[in-house]
């Protein structure tokens, strides 16, 4: 997925964050620091857990940053300290400028409630409320009319499609309709910032497709900056701005879908990618080779060669060079030709793609 990201200051900034469960926390902080012991150390002298390890990294405005990993990687753990339902060992945390840390009981809880809205696999609706009044919820709690409340509930529930189930009951919904009401929440508390926390994961596989990319569509229309916790690396490549992988409890690598599927960091992360399809994750100024280095070897690239720019995806390149002899042009923003693919080069992008490279 793409998007128009700002440049200018990250909306997100988490910087040198750790959680360690237990009495022990501080102790045991200060011997990771001092002598580098790993977890299993932790746990045997001090009883305690390492749920994040010094995490950093920074989320642009508008942008989905995805956070995978495997069951226990930290990646719940984590996200939980955004709007600090789980205090950080140590660490800063600042949202939309806002040093989270430094928010008192009262300035916390207006925070969450007006700025950042969160999105649970589980779906938490209240079965007594109807759908309306389940998404009206954050705004009854700001104190807003309920005639404005309900307005502002019947639109967010238009928008996830679900416009005549108002009236119903949670019980009276599917399992996919039931996530719906929870994200039309979210969007009607207006919030800056979305936390999802593997949304779609207890979802059919067709149901879950539907509501990915339903939610990369109201993504695209509400730009709202949102960390989207998932286990499915497919799920974060289809949807994800950027991807951040956990593994007990450290980031391993931040990186564009692309930049992690052509580039892992370690092992682990190869394995993770091996089995992604590449073909519509990599573009195309990954594959092509210089346009001057090509024809200083073949010659002149023909006037009508087929001519792309450069984000175009490796599925639409390969069915070119299905239907065309000649190499493809690659031409930057301005329509120049700066690059050249060839079949040979996106023979060898797929090859290497693949499980058994």
């Amino acid at each position: 997925m793409t998007s128009d990201l700002s440049t200018d200051e990250p909306d997100i900034r988490i910087a040198g964050v750790w959680k360690i469960f237990g009495d022990k926390a501080k102790q045991a902080l200060d011997d990771i620091r001092k002598t580098g012991i790993g977890k299993p150390e932790v746990l045997k002298k001090y009883n305690c857990v390492v749920g994040v390890a010094d995490a950093s990294f920074d989320i642009r405005k508008g942008e989905i940053f995805c956070v995978m990993g495997l069951s226990g990687s930290g990646k719940s753990t984590l996200v939980r300290h955004i709007n600090r339902l789980l205090e950080p060992t140590a660490g800063q945390i600042i949202v939309g400028g806002r040093d989270v840390m430094a928010l008192g009981q009262n300035e916390l809880r207006t925070f969450r409630n007006e700025h950042i809205a969160m999105v649970f696999q589980n779906f938490a609706l209240m079965p007594h409320r109807s759908v309306l009044d389940n998404i009206a919820l954050p705004l009854e709690i700001r104190g807003v009319s309920k005639n404005n409340r309900l307005e502002v509930a019947e639109r967010c529930l238009n928008l996830v499609e679900l416009g005549a189930w108002g009236n119903k009951f949670a019980h009276e919904l599917s399992g996919g309709m039931q996530q719906r009401v929870g994200l039309a929440r979210a969007l009607a508390a207006d919030a800056e910032v979305l936390l999802m926390d593997e949304p779609f994961s207890a979802l059919d596989p067709l149901i879950r497709r539907q509501l990915q990319t339903e939610f990369m569509k109201l993504a695209a229309q509400m730009k709202k900056t949102t960390v989207f916790i998932t286990h499915d690396l497919d799920e974060a490549v289809r949807i994800g701005d950027r991807i951040a992988i956990m593994r007990d409890g450290r980031i391993v690598q931040v990186g564009t879908p692309e930049d992690i599927v052509m580039n892992p960091a370690d092992d682990y992360v190869a394995d993770f990618v091996a089995g992604i399809s590449r073909l519509k994750v990599v573009r195309a100024h990954a594959v092509m080779q210089p346009i001057a280095a090509y024809e200083a070897s073949h010659g002149a690239l023909p006037g009508n060669a087929p001519s792309f720019a450069t984000d175009v995806d490796l599925s639409t390149l390969i069915n070119a060079a299905i239907d065309n002899e000649t190499a493809i042009a690659i031409t930057d923003a301005g329509g120049t030709r700066v690059g050249v693919i060839t079949r040979a080069d996106l023979l060898r992008t797929v090859v290497e793609g693949t499980e058994t490279s």
